[in-house]
């Protein structure tokens, strides 16, 4: 299957993660891709878990542990400022999940398959001419971490690429779900974290200036710094919508802010099923990957409900936790699905280039 599904990368490439480059910053909107060569080495799967309990009866859900280390040939230009680059290889290690749905009763017996990660894979690109792609205007104070970004966010949660296997099934269903749950994120205070800053080369040991990034998918949110504290207080409400459980995660890892590189202060990974079973949590978590220190969380399982009949209650409930979210927190969630247009106008300027 490798050489078809080398086609099929090299469509997504040009279909949707050159769109979005070309979007990220006005630097990068004449980037296009002008070879994509993905290799003969086919990617492997290591492992895969298939669920049995808390899954619909019409469909299959697959957890794949995939890794990819290949050679390639992928060259990239930005023709506004006649720069050129390249990629000599990718790595590429996650968990990607497959889902067959939905399960007919006629051959090929599975309406469509669904792919994505469920949270943001490791990728390695290993690039030839970096330096002139980063000597352009307004991307000289980025790193190669920008197309990283772009093309994994791409790939997780809530973005899926879904492929239909029979004519009949309703597609937009399967690419945009009605969300499983929300997720409401307390993100109140910790304890004891390791003092990173350091004076007197190393012999004072000092205290750290904390901060916080949490994720949900490629759902990002990232908290305030509270200066030269070992026990901060953030007190801080993020709210998250969670497509897929069982198996996305909640990750949080914590920082020392530093003038160069920051420094690490410990992570914390939970299952969103246990949030969804009690409904509530609110627990200190020992930090992982660090010698010391706790995490505060008040954990919030928020369900959907298809009707407006309990909102008065609800506005009732956030209206006296009005102050805890930046952005209040939310009632209701309110859903778009673009589905086509019609009759718009010619563009005149297209229809000048094609006949010159």
């Amino acid at each position: 299957m490798w050489p078809f599904i080398c086609q099929f990368i090299e469509k997504l490439f040009r279909e949707t993660i050159e769109p979005a480059v070309r979007g990220a910053n006005n630097h990068l909107s004449t980037f296009s891709f002008t070879k994509i060569d993905i290799g003969h080495q086919p990617l492997r799967i290591n492992g895969v878990k298939v669920y049995t309990e808390n899954v619909d009866k019409r469909q299959i859900i697959l957890d794949l542990q995939i890794s990819f280390v290949g050679n390639c040939e992928i060259d990239l230009e930005i023709k506004r400022y006649f720069c050129r680059a390249g990629v000599k290889s990718i790595q590429i290690h996650g968990t990607m999940r497959v889902i067959l749905e939905p399960l007919i009763g006629d051959m090929p017996l599975i309406g469509a398959l669904s792919l994505f990660f469920l949270r943001k894979p490791l990728l390695e690109i290993n690039w030839t001419g970096l330096t002139n792609l980063l000597d352009v205007p307004g991307l000289n104070g980025l790193s190669d971490t920008i197309i990283l970004d772009i093309i994994s966010n791409y790939l997780v949660l809530p973005n899926r690429i879904t492929v239909p296997l029979v004519s009949e099934v309703q597609i937009a269903q399967l690419r945009f779900p009605i969300p499983k749950g929300v997720l409401r994120i307390h993100f109140i205070e910790a304890q004891d974290l390791e003092g990173k800053d350091t004076y007197l080369k190393g012999i004072v040991k000092g205290k750290s200036d904390p901060y916080g990034i949490i994720r949900v998918g490629n759902q990002i949110f990232q908290s305030k710094v509270i200066k030269e504290n070992l026990n901060p207080k953030w007190n801080e409400v993020y709210e998250a919508l969670v497509y897929e459980h069982p198996g996305q995660e909640l990750e949080i890892e914590l920082f020392d802010e530093d003038p160069d590189k920051d420094d690490f202060l410990g992570s914390l990974m939970i299952d969103l099923i246990e949030v969804e079973k009690e409904r509530l949590l609110d627990e200190w978590f020992t930090l992982d990957e660090v010698s010391k220190g706790k995490l505060h969380l008040k954990l919030e399982w928020l369900t959907l409900m298809p009707t407006a009949d309990n909102l008065d209650k609800v506005l009732t409930s956030i209206r006296a936790d009005k102050d805890q979210a930046n952005d209040g927190l939310s009632s209701a969630l309110l859903i778009l699905y673009l589905d086509s247009a019609r009759n718009l106008p010619v563009s005149y300027i297209l229809m000048d280039a094609l006949l010159s």
